[in-house]
């Protein structure tokens, strides 16, 4: 019998029982992709990752992202707590994780005693805003009224920096709060749109004051709603830079409310010479550690 250790964090919090879900096995070495997809449809996680020599040894680790039923090219709160895991092994508060999306690069912040506080990840590719949605069919998907939706500055916007592309929108507190995922609606989202390729995440966000409110839920790929997504809150983060004419602006993101799990995500955005970069970091409470026996 084969033994694959793995531990358990919960990321983008500082307290135990809060923020989003991961699984994390250090030493993935050994495991098949299918053991992998298998492992990670058994923790029932949004999301679990599995860690390999990288190809290049002047990067940490290859990491591999796995959710409930497919590999994923780079997500958000995967990153940030892989890093929080092996933050051992940086080289001078960086360390470099090899994925289908690109290198991805993750700042590890340590207090005075040496103990990491938080981790940062860049977005391996800059922004790109994809089709603009119907707001009456991507209403219907979260069970809100076409009037919940505000489209004064913008409409249902499909945007990515890396990750699976997130529709964007903007709604008022009412429809945030009664919000929920309706299954066959997405079904019929993306037989009916051709350019979400089978896919359709949407994080839902409105204004909080200096801060930003976000629920996001993407239940065909098996999470009817996410505690956490970084890989929503960077093109988010980004998008809005894009609308302005700042060069660079910082936003924190509350998530998870509605779940008990309530979630912080520190995001950054900036104009560079290839496009709009941007980050998301924040802190991990570790939970568990254990033994999958394969």
């Amino acid at each position: 019998m084969r033994r694959f250790p793995f531990v358990t964090l919960d990321v983008f919090t500082d307290r135990r029982f809060g923020g989003n879900q991961l699984a994390v096995f250090p030493d993935a070495r050994g495991l098949s992709d299918a053991e992998m997809q298998a492992l990670a449809s058994e923790f029932n996680l949004s999301e679990t990752t599995f860690v390999l020599p990288p190809e290049d040894p002047a990067n940490t680790a290859r990491v591999r992202i796995f959710n409930r039923t497919a590999e994923m090219p780079f997500a958000g709160h995967p990153n940030v707590g892989t890093a929080y895991v092996l933050a051992d092994r940086d080289r001078d508060g960086l360390l470099r994780f090899e994925q289908p999306a690109g290198l991805v690069e993750i700042a590890v912040g340590r207090d005075a005693a040496g103990a990491v506080i938080t981790t940062t990840v860049a977005a391996p590719q800059p922004l790109t805003i994809g089709e603009t949605l119907p707001p009456d069919l991507i209403a219907a998907c979260a069970c809100i009224s076409e009037a919940g939706i505000l489209t004064a500055r913008h409409v249902p916007t499909l945007a990515s920096d890396g990750g699976n592309p997130r529709v964007l929108l903007e709604v008022t507190s009412e429809a945030l709060a009664m919000a929920a995922p309706d299954h066959a609606a997405f079904r019929r989202a993306v037989e009916a749109l051709p350019a979400l390729g089978g896919r359709l995440s949407l994080y839902l966000y409105r204004r909080d004051g200096e801060r930003l409110r976000a629920r996001m839920f993407s239940p065909l790929a098996g999470t009817p709603e996410d505690a956490a997504t970084g890989s929503a809150a960077t093109p988010l983060t980004g998008f809005l830079l894009s609308l302005s004419s700042a060069e660079r602006h910082a936003i924190d993101i509350l998530q998870g409310v509605e779940m008990g799990r309530p979630s912080l995500l520190r995001t950054t955005a900036r104009r560079t010479a290839d496009g709009i970069r941007a980050t998301v970091g924040g802190g991990c409470v570790p939970v568990l550690r254990g033994e999958a026996l394969l």
